[in-house]
């Protein structure tokens, strides 16, 4: 009978990978990506004329104060979740860290690999067990993904192709097809995640059945974890009341909108235009669809990615000139203060809970 991978022995060796990503040096790849990208865009794309139209008056401070605020807000919903997710075991001020840590990690990180692992590290050193961290992280990322996959549909049938860019007349050209392919494997893992709740043992059979292939064999530890991270989850899962579930559901969607909305109030910002209903619901359609067309990035946090497709994105609503300002206002608020505030919260973090469970 082959050997099966030992889980503590794999956790173990995942522990030690996760403190080596974290790495605060890693901090100034994105960062240099983000600012060569956008220092080129103004380069090649600034316009005086254009330029001086901003009016840098109180109506421009006041939107960029609300989409500041909205982000704000949208990390409070993060970290409501987490806090019910773990049965309120965290409490508020614990759940904020912790987001914060898992932003940080996603930031660093290349948009397709994410901060997941990481977020199992960190809520396992806490108060909770490892499972329950595992079922924590798991549970995340099935309402993401319902939510994109619910989300996406929706806005593809009120706005068909300039859902993606104005341009855009077919679903059937690049950015429609990566849209399509990034859609299709939403629904590929979300269905095998969703399904595992309910039959987690024959997921963890079929993920060991692949493990067995050549050219996935170097996987088979991290499948087989996974398999087993299938079952605690379901397990944990099954014994929640309705309630939960929609509470959960509820704050993802205001966590996830409160994040693509924060694009619109920059564009009002610097646009002074009555734009209408419809326009504003376009322009968050936009921002959701160039964050889901960005998650196969290399880069991390799908720096420069991000900001070379945001004027291309929203040509229709803003100019390119100005277009260059609005994606450096954008990251300034959206990514680079997970960037610098983890890099603070982190060190103390391991010193505050890793040191002290090393003594015990």
């Amino acid at each position: 009978m082959e050997k099966r991978p030992d889980i503590n022995a794999i956790q173990n060796q995942k522990d030690e990978e996760v403190l080596k990503s974290l790495s605060l040096s890693k901090i100034i790849w994105p960062v240099v990506i983000g600012i060569v990208v956008i220092l080129y865009m103004v380069f090649r794309q600034f316009n005086v004329e254009e330029f001086q139209q901003i009016e840098w008056n109180s109506r421009l401070w006041y939107f960029l104060a609300i989409a500041v605020g909205i982000y704000v807000v949208r990390h409070i919903f993060y970290a409501l979740r987490l806090m019910i997710l773990s049965d309120n075991e965290f409490t508020f001020k614990n759940a904020v860290e912790l987001v914060f840590i898992w932003e940080f990690a996603s930031a660093i990180s290349p948009t397709s690999l994410g901060g997941s692992a990481v977020a199992v590290f960190f809520l396992s050193q806490e108060k909770i067990s490892g499972a329950k961290a595992v079922s924590i992280v798991l549970y995340t990322v099935i309402v993401d993904t319902l939510f994109f996959l619910v989300s996406l549909v929706v806005l593809l049938a009120v706005f068909g192709p300039v859902l993606i860019r104005p341009d855009m007349t077919s679903m059937f050209v690049g950015y429609g097809i990566t849209f399509m392919l990034v859609w299709l494997f939403m629904l590929f893992y979300g269905g095998i995640l969703v399904w595992g709740l309910f039959r987690p043992r024959v997921i963890r059979k079929l993920l060991m059945g692949l493990a067995k292939l050549p050219f996935i064999r170097r996987f088979k530890r991290s499948l087989y974890q996974t398999g087993q991270d299938v079952i605690v989850t379901a397990a944990e899962l099954r014994t929640k009341p309705f309630s939960f579930h929609l509470q959960a559901i509820l704050l993802t969607i205001g966590a996830w909108v409160a994040r693509f909305v924060t694009v619109n109030f920059i564009i009002l910002a610097l646009v002074n235009t009555d734009w209408t209903l419809m326009e504003q619901f376009l322009m968050y359609a936009r921002s959701q669809t160039m964050y889901v067309i960005t998650q196969f990035s290399p880069t991390p946090g799908g720096s420069g990615i991000m900001e070379f497709m945001f004027s291309g994105f929203f040509k229709d609503f803003i100019s390119k000139g100005v277009g260059s300002i609005a994606a450096l206002l954008w990251r300034l608020i959206t990514y680079y203060p997970y960037l610098i505030i983890g890099a603070l919260i982190i060190p103390a973090w391991v010193s505050r809970v890793i040191k002290s469970k090393r003594k015990a």
